[in-house]
């Protein structure tokens, strides 16, 4: 019954893909579609496509979400959290109940689905990331699959309905790679150190308008000239 529900609410939200968007897929095939094996999909996040677009990567039931907690108060995103088995997130706190819950299901084997700057970019362009993205991969093992998105920005969706045009979105993954086992000193300065090597990976795929903050990053220069 849960595969059922999945699979229906997945081919609803497809459908409100297709009908929203116009998206070429680069390299999807990067994105682990079988059932079983960790894995970890970080993605920048420019607008609120984002999220759908996490059923278009990944088919898999065991999907792992989380949905910021000021959607709790809207009755269709209660529904889907709780079809979909999602996890509601507390930002402004320590919510050490849902990172644990998280890792519980990347143990499992599931695909966690996170955007590492953690809400969505005001300035169109990628933010300063927080170090969750590092730490869970650090503390599960599961490889990262970086994402890059573009052409879902709020603004530009909204601008193009208006004109009952469809949004030209661009979605690639780059390959997959993993992050040291966290240290039990300097934890501080190895999760910074990888999250800046997450949300690099996640520049380089992206074109230079979009990089924001970490657009002058060498590391950033160095993966360009790599995938050249």
């Amino acid at each position: 019954m849960k595969a059922l529900k999945f699979h229906f609410v997945r081919s609803v939200i497809l459908i409100g893909l297709r009908l929203l968007t116009k998206t070429k897929l680069q390299h999807l095939d990067r994105i682990n579609q079988s059932e079983g094996g960790k894995a970890i999909v970080a993605a920048n996040h420019l607008g609120m496509l984002d999220a759908a677009y996490a059923f278009r990567m990944v088919k898999r039931t065991d999907l792992i979400m989380v949905v910021a907690e000021k959607y709790r108060k809207y009755g269709f995103f209660r529904w889907l959290v709780k079809t979909l088995n999602l996890l509601w997130l507390e930002r402004f706190e320590a919510d050490f109940g849902t990172l644990k819950e998280t890792l519980r299901r990347l143990e499992r084997g599931g695909i966690l689905f996170i955007a590492p700057e953690g809400t969505r970019s005001k300035t169109e362009a990628l933010q300063q990331a927080k170090p969750g993205v590092a730490y869970l991969a650090a503390k599960s093992g599961a490889p990262v699959i970086p994402v890059a998105l573009w052409g879902t920005e709020d603004r530009v969706v909204r601008q193009n309905l208006k004109s009952w045009k469809r949004s030209d979105v661009v979605l690639s993954a780059g390959k997959p790679f993993t992050i040291p086992p966290l240290p039990k000193e300097n934890r501080a300065e190895f999760l910074e150190a990888q999250t800046h090597e997450i949300m690099a990976q996640i520049a380089a795929l992206l074109p230079e308008k979009y990089r924001g903050v970490y657009a002058d990053s060498p590391r950033v220069a160095e993966l360009l000239k790599e995938n050249s």
